[in-house]
């Protein structure tokens, strides 16, 4: 077996080196790019139970090297950390057979697998579910459920306690001599920070767009940090700086039944004590629903009301955790913008079963097959966007 897999590898070495992409077509380099990637998958893996052999056998001290994941980290291009971690995977993939399945034929990447029976571990029973979306959806949406999964399957008191023992603020200087920021925040906090500093940026980014720059967004988020900590930055955005999901029995009383949930949207579980902390000096709103669906709230016009957008941000229920793009396989999160399903132009109405959150590439794709589909009256060739998600912007 071993010495097929060799030959196999040096003749596609031969036939990658001399590919020469502008011969092909397009589609045809959407099937080799595809195809490729599920090798390149697969060999990662079959890469990494090698090594773990190697390194059971100390074969990797013949080559010189005292430690396993430096060696595999030399033969590979890659650091020593993500060495170790693919090695790691692997191994800990032996326990969870569909993750080790898919592993090995190329569906899924060590990064999915990493997510995957790390979940497992902590929920027993998650595996097939989350193989079956990572064979969907991106690494990032993949993530998120995991997240989602794990920090449930957590006593909420004892969740918070973790997180608050995990806040943390560092700076240094990097080879240039700038100064470099890391930090984490509690959901309460952090989130109504980062959606004030999102805000901001997507306004100096409108701004700069305008004059004709095109600096990317980490750079005017940068700008938007500046401006805020010297009180200059406006910081608002449309939408609720924090929004918190608790159902009122368990608001009323101060602590959650079974069944009930408390959580911030886009952050995760929180104490009941919490969230009414966080209220007691806030606007609150009210949105009614039955656990399943949020009643309709419609809007003739473009423009979405305060109410609309309030109960549209929840995102999908039952979860209630905040919106990311409709598209399957996309899971973004940021840069989302309210699509109208059914054009306005073409009577669809402002309401809350005709809008859907999607990233601003699917956005322009689906105007561009609404326009195509006669459904935009025959208006104007241009951007027809329809306003920014929570956490969005302004179309270009």
């Amino acid at each position: 077996m071993a010495a097929g897999l060799l030959q196999a590898a040096r003749v596609l070495l031969d036939l990658a080196a001399g590919f020469d992409a502008a011969l092909v077509t397009g589609e045809a380099a959407v099937t080799v790019a595809g195809q490729l990637a599920a090798t390149e998958k697969a060999c990662a893996a079959a890469r990494a139970r090698a090594a773990a052999r190697a390194a059971s056998c100390r074969a990797h001290e013949r080559a010189g090297f005292a430690d396993a994941a430096d060696w595999l980290a030399h033969v590979g291009g890659s650091s020593v950390g993500e060495a170790r971690a693919a090695m790691a995977t692997v191994a800990s993939a032996e326990s969870c057979p569909a993750t080790t399945a898919a592993l090995t034929a190329g569906e899924l990447s060590l990064a999915q697998a990493r997510v995957i029976v790390g979940t497992e571990a902590e929920c027993p029973g998650s595996e097939a579910d989350l193989v079956a979306l990572a064979g969907r959806s991106s690494l990032a949406a993949l993530v998120d459920e995991a997240r989602k999964r794990r920090l449930k399957a957590i006593d909420v008191e004892e969740l918070h306690r973790r997180q608050h023992r995990a806040r943390e603020l560092r700076h240094w200087r990097d080879e240039l001599g700038m100064v470099r920021l890391s930090g984490a925040l509690p959901p309460e906090v952090g989130v109504p920070i980062v959606n004030r500093l999102d805000a901001e940026t997507d306004r100096i980014r409108r701004a700069e767009r305008r004059d004709g720059t095109d600096e990317p967004r980490s750079a005017h988020a940068a700008d938007a940090l500046v401006a805020m900590l010297a009180g200059g930055g406006r910081g608002k955005a449309a939408s609720a700086e924090l929004v918190v999901v608790c159902d009122l029995g368990a608001f009323r009383r101060g602590h959650l039944h079974e069944g009930e949930v408390c959580h911030v949207a886009g952050g995760g579980p929180i104490p009941v004590e919490v969230a009414r902390r966080v209220g007691a000096d806030a606007f609150l709103k009210a949105v009614v629903h039955d656990g399943v669906r949020i009643e309709t709230v419609a809007h003739l016009g473009r423009h979405i009301p305060a109410e609309l957008r309030t109960a549209l941000e929840l995102g999908p229920a039952p979860d209630f955790d905040g919106v990311s793009c409709v598209d399957e396989g996309c899971g973004r999160r940021h840069g989302l913008e309210w699509d109208h399903v059914d054009p306005v132009a073409n009577g669809g109405r402002t309401s809350y079963e005709n809008l859907a959150p999607r990233c601003w590439p699917h956005h322009r794709a689906k105007t561009d097959r609404d326009r195509a589909a006669g459904l935009h009256g025959g208006g104007r060739g241009g951007w027809g966007g329809d306003g920014p998600a929570s956490g969005g912007r302004e179309p270009p």
